[in-house]
């Protein structure tokens, strides 16, 4: 393909090699070369970006992987996006498959929605469009201003499974969590398997004594009252462990969006194993897999963890042999593509329901 011709260039916002694999396997499923770009880090630690050719009117397409450094990997991405702002690129698209701070689109006590301010500084730096890949929540599309296109990795995982199980017909999909529920049933429901699902892992969040519980008594009023009584809330209590569903003699397939801290994932396991569950994997989109997650995972009752490229995790591979990698090129690739030539996404998302 002329890529002068086409309209369109795609470029890696990553300065380390390591992450440009994905966006290699894009362009090259596209036939177009990667732009001519630098990223670096100056000795200060600042980023800075050299666009290496005319963008002028062009449609450009940003890929950006998530690496353990998420803060670098945000700057590239918005520096990157201003410079080619400002050099007139026509349209500015980010493909995202693992959007960061996706945990944070909800309000905790005395915090932000970190999510939110991630969007709004995208949009301030010249993006407008996203390409992404199983958001957290799927909420977060309306902290956005401009479009975004939020693909599905399940098509893969469950191909994965159709074909390298052999005898998935003897599974069983589990829920870590009541939370996860929605997702493993849906998994469920087209591998035409049961489901399962762990009650009990959710953590009490700790008790603060400074929200002014203390806080001296009201002054009582000329009626006798002495204002506002809140009913007392009870205090949660972690409930006994229960696995509702039989997984015994079975393969159990726990499934998630995202596995990063593999502790809850680990204690779930145990349990599965001690319910007679004979062989356990994990699937899950986005391999963040930090800290001494290979450790754990390669100690730990689980067979295999199968997980996306859409983060990079080729070290934590090397480290822990059960890790397994699906590629999703394929479907970033055609996304691309279809923008570009302004055809319908709905192929993309045939038969994707609102839980998966």
């Amino acid at each position: 393909m002329n890529v002068a011709k086409s309209g369109y260039r795609v470029f890696s916002a990553n300065s380390s090699v390591a992450c440009t694999e994905l966006a290699k396997k894009i362009t090259e499923r596209l036939g177009v070369e990667l732009g001519k770009s630098v990223v670096f880090q100056e000795s200060n630690r600042e980023t800075r970006v050299d666009v290496k050719e005319s963008v002028r009117g062009q449609t450009i397409f940003i890929i950006q992987t998530i690496p353990r450094d998420v803060n670098t990997a945000i700057m590239e991405l918005l520096v990157m996006a201003y410079a080619l702002k400002t050099s007139c690129a026509k349209n500015i698209i980010g493909v995202i498959p693992y959007f960061p701070y996706s945990k944070q689109c909800k309000m905790r006590k005395r915090g932000s929605i970190v999510c939110k301010l991630l969007a709004s500084m995208l949009a301030k730096a010249g993006l407008t469009h996203i390409i992404t890949m199983d958001l957290h929540q799927k909420e977060i599309q309306g902290f956005f201003s401009f479009p975004v296109d939020n693909l599905r990795a399940s098509p893969f995982l469950i191909q994965y499974i159709q074909e390298e199980i052999p005898d998935y017909r003897n599974a069983i999909i589990v829920a870590k969590s009541p939370a996860a529920a929605k997702r493993a049933q849906s998994f469920a429901e087209r591998l035409r398997l049961g489901l399962a699902v762990i009650h009990g892992e959710a953590q009490c969040a700790e008790s603060d004594m400074a929200d002014g519980r203390h806080s001296p008594p009201c002054v009582r009023n000329t009626t006798g009252h002495t204002g506002l009584e809140l009913p007392i809330m009870m205090a949660k209590e972690k409930p006994p462990i229960t696995v509702v569903g039989d997984v015994g003699g079975r393969i159990a397939i726990i499934v998630d969006d995202i596995i990063d801290d593999v502790g809850d994932f680990v204690a779930a396991a145990e349990i599965l194993k001690e319910r007679g569950a004979y062989r356990i994997y994990i699937m899950a989109t986005h391999g963040l897999l930090s800290a001494d997650a290979p450790r754990l995972i390669e100690e730990s009752p689980i067979n295999v963890v199968v997980v996306t490229n859409t983060v990079p995790h080729e070290v934590q591979k090397l480290q822990c042999p059960k890790i397994k990698t699906v590629d999703v090129s394929m479907i970033l690739a055609e996304a691309i593509r279809r923008i570009h030539n302004g055809e319908s996404m709905a192929y993309l998302f045939r038969n994707i329901t609102v839980d998966d």
